[in-house]
């Protein structure tokens, strides 16, 4: 049997039948492992992991959040990649410009040398040339009739050129306008489809919510303050500062928490009522910072300096119904099996301040459930 005490709380050794655990706590030699044995045998019934099945669903509204995120901090990406692209558009939009250009200039000299050899064949210049006839002016308008093909045969490669040129670079440019447009048409639409599934699962999270007797005030969108992607928004805000909307009510009327810690502790309250047949006693949950500071004038010694109290973070539940009596037969249970929903007992509250009724919801470790 594994003890789940935070490491620090005291020395803690296994017997090597592993029936028993003998823990120092404040000095004490304590064996508690047998008779939470005991106990759990004697409930003859074996702890699901969540007999609501909320952790479940927590998991996967989470998960689609995640999946959400990525995809829309890829869609940005995206967006930056595109912009990179539009700008490369434009330059190659600029280059076509300069091409049809430079083909425009080409083709004028072009247009010239054709007219010119057909006023010079006009002229007669050559004539005496085709018929077997030459002398020292037709030989000087044949040798500017070689130059002026010469001239003309370079000016119709380079314009073949540039024609190539420009052709290439207008498929460039319809292929990044095609791409830019089916890259991000794709890509909204698939944040479409995760942001669908993400708000289907958190209203199915609700509704099991509901079933459970959490009363949820709908304003329009359903349980904004039980809604587990938005639990890191409530810790966002100062300790004993946290807004209404952004904490999830419990079953047990007039206490809440944060959004991943209520839905843990609704989870971790249905299997204490399977094993126990009565939900757990609630004493104290979410403190405002105005009721820390009461609580730390009236019992000096048993309450955190205000604004730093796990209280204040909807973090933490102060219990009652015999969790508040160290090793009662519900202490124990809840020892062993408030890990399996992200609740433990503090090292702290082990012996300073002796709290056994305190009790607090790790994130990191259920984030790992």
């Amino acid at each position: 049997m594994t003890l789940l005490f935070p490491a620090g709380a005291g020395q803690a050794e296994t017997d090597a039948d592993g029936d028993g655990v003998t823990v120092e706590v404040g000095g004490l030699s304590v064996e508690i492992g047998q008779q939470r044995q005991r106990d759990e045998t004697a409930a003859g019934v074996a702890l699901e992991r969540d007999p609501a099945n909320l952790t479940e669903l927590r998991k996967q509204a989470e998960a689609a959040a995640r999946d959400l995120e990525t995809a829309t901090k890829a869609l940005e990406q995206r967006r930056a990649q595109l912009r990179s692209a539009d700008k490369e558009l434009s330059a190659k939009l600029r280059e076509l410009q300069a091409t049809d250009r430079a083909l425009a200039i080409e083709r004028q000299p072009l247009a010239e040398l054709v007219q010119m050899l057909y006023q010079q064949s006009g002229a007669g210049d050559i004539a005496p040339f085709l018929s077997g006839q030459s002398d020292e002016s037709t030989l000087r308008a044949m040798g500017d009739v070689a130059q002026l093909i010469a001239r003309r045969d370079e000016v119709l490669a380079d314009t073949g050129k540039l024609l190539e040129e420009r052709q290439r670079l207008a498929a460039e440019a319809q292929e990044l306008r095609a791409g830019k447009l089916l890259a991000e048409a794709q890509m909204a639409a698939e944040i479409d489809t995760l942001r669908k599934r993400s708000d289907k699962i958190v209203k199915e999270l609700t509704q099991a919510l509901v079933k459970l007797g959490i009363k949820i005030d709908k304003v329009g969108r359903a349980a904004l303050g039980c809604d587990p992607t938005k639990a890191k928004s409530a810790g966002q805000f100062p300790n004993g500062l946290i807004p209404a909307s952004s904490l999830c009510p419990l079953q047990q009327k007039g206490h809440e928490l944060r959004a991943d810690a209520a839905i843990a502790f609704i989870s971790l309250n249905e299997a204490y009522r399977k094993r126990f047949g009565k939900p757990m006693c609630v004493t104290d949950s979410y403190r405002s910072l105005a009721e820390q500071q009461a609580v730390y004038y009236r019992r000096p010694g048993f309450a955190a300096v205000p604004g730093r109290s796990n209280h204040g973070l909807g973090l933490a539940v102060d219990l009652c119904g015999g969790v508040e009596r160290f090793r009662s037969v519900e202490f124990n249970w809840l020892e062993a099996n408030g890990k399996r929903f992200g609740w433990i007992h503090p090292e702290w509250a082990y012996s300073s301040p002796f709290e056994p009724w305190h009790w607090e919801y790790d994130p990191k470790l259920g984030s790992l459930l």
